[in-house]
């Protein structure tokens, strides 16, 4: 029998501290990641918001899955929070995936990036709580041999009277048909187009030229969307699904390489033996490195940042010359100087915070203004330092 929970997350470094604690997880045995590491989980997500520029809001979502007592074993309790995470994720979402033995009732913690790596934010509700990860949840304990909990609210979310029906009496529903045949041509394929052959072959077919992409299976008279099927059914997300690497059943993950700790022990160094155990691992690619960047990469990535930032700028003020950027940096300048005694005069008069908080905020656009032409300005007069004597020489060739 499982519960689930989930709950948003404004900090994420936070959760992800006490979700990966090694206390709580017999240190680290039954930690994993998808789309990220467990090191760097944090600077991972963090990184993919600020590329697609959604930092703001909602960071992530907490799922919580627990079990009943003495019914799942913490090897068990892992794989389904993994296989729960890639069903339900479709591999479009960054997540860490934990498995808590610390109290009696061993419980899975999977915290998702609120952000998709095609730069999609993930909204959840409480009808997607009970579609989605209420019914993905049940599937899998009863897959793997487990109780599930009944609930009429549950049971009746999202369906129509006629599927809830068809289920009360114990038969399987012409969608749940559907999705399981879907899930089995995922596993199989390798592209797309492969994967359709696969439906195909059972009968199915498919109009691909609509806005919705259709399909439609053998017996019934009318098509379906894939969208109707459930968030991992969409085409992008099985897409997504049959690119992304197939989980390996393995319940330990992440082990350090040059040494591993073990509960209640300081860490130590491996043997021979055991170092050329996990170096197989590795090449296997059961186990993942930690990747390594150096100081120059590191350097590159904040200057790529840097100049989209700039690019940002320019396309929102419509900036076409580097005499309109110079304009610019020179109007706000000039207001500065007003704003600044405006604040000078509201403290004096001791003003109300909302009205300080407005005029600190003026003042700190037009400060955020100024610097980025001036690094405009700065960026764009290096590069004609650097392409000036390249120009000379195409001129003297072209003589």
């Amino acid at each position: 029998m499982a519960y689930t929970s989930v709950i948003r997350v404004h900090r994420l470094d936070n959760s992800i501290r006490y979700i990966l604690n090694p206390s709580k997880t017999e240190q680290g045995l039954f930690q994993s990641a998808l789309g990220c590491t467990c090191e760097t989980a944090f600077e991972d997500m963090r990184q993919l918001k600020k590329i697609w520029h959604k930092e703001d809001g909602v960071q992530g979502y907490h799922l919580v899955q627990s079990f009943a007592a003495g019914e799942v074993t913490g090897e068990l309790a892992h794989q389904i929070g993994g296989e729960l995470a890639e069903r339900l994720l479709g591999g479009q979402f960054q997540a860490v995936i934990a498995t808590h033995l610390n109290t009696g009732c061993p419980h899975n913690h999977i915290l998702w990036n609120s952000v998709g790596v095609y730069g999609q934010k993930y909204h959840s509700s409480y009808r997607s709580y009970l579609t989605e990860i209420r019914r993905i949840s049940d599937e899998l304990c009863l897959e793997h041999g487990l109780s599930v909990i009944h609930n009429g609210e549950s049971e009746r979310a999202g369906k129509s009277y006629a599927e809830w029906l068809v289920e009360q009496n114990g038969q399987q529903t012409w969608k749940e048909a559907i999705r399981k045949d879907v899930d089995n041509a995922v596993i199989s394929a390798l592209i797309w187009n492969q994967f359709l052959k696969i439906l195909a072959q059972q009968g199915y077919q498919f109009q691909l030229h609509r806005k919705y992409i259709t399909l439609q299976p053998p017996g019934r008279e009318r098509p379906v969307r894939f969208k109707t099927l459930g968030r991992n059914y969409t085409p992008e997300a099985i897409r997504q699904r049959i690119l992304a690497p197939k989980r390996r059943r393995t319940t330990w993950i992440n082990p350090s390489f040059s040494q591993i700790k073990l509960k209640g022990k300081s860490p130590r160094k491996l043997t021979s033996l055991q170092a050329l155990y996990f170096s197989y691992l590795y090449k296997m690619g059961i186990l993942r490195k930690k990747p390594r960047r150096t100081a120059a990469a590191r350097a590159d990535i904040r200057r790529v940042d840097k100049l989209l930032a700039q690019l940002k700028f320019i396309r929102e003020n419509g900036l076409r010359s580097r005499e309109q950027a110079a304009e610019l940096q020179e109007e706000k300048e000039t207001e500065l100087p007003l704003l600044l005694e405006r604040r000078r005069q509201l403290y004096r008069r001791k003003a109300e915070p909302a009205e300080l908080k407005v005029i600190n905020e003026l003042i700190r656009e037009k400060r955020k203004v100024v610097k980025m032409c001036r690094e405009i300005l700065e960026e764009t007069a290096r590069n004609e330092i650097v392409k000036g004597p390249e120009k000379v020489r195409k001129q003297e060739i072209a003589r």
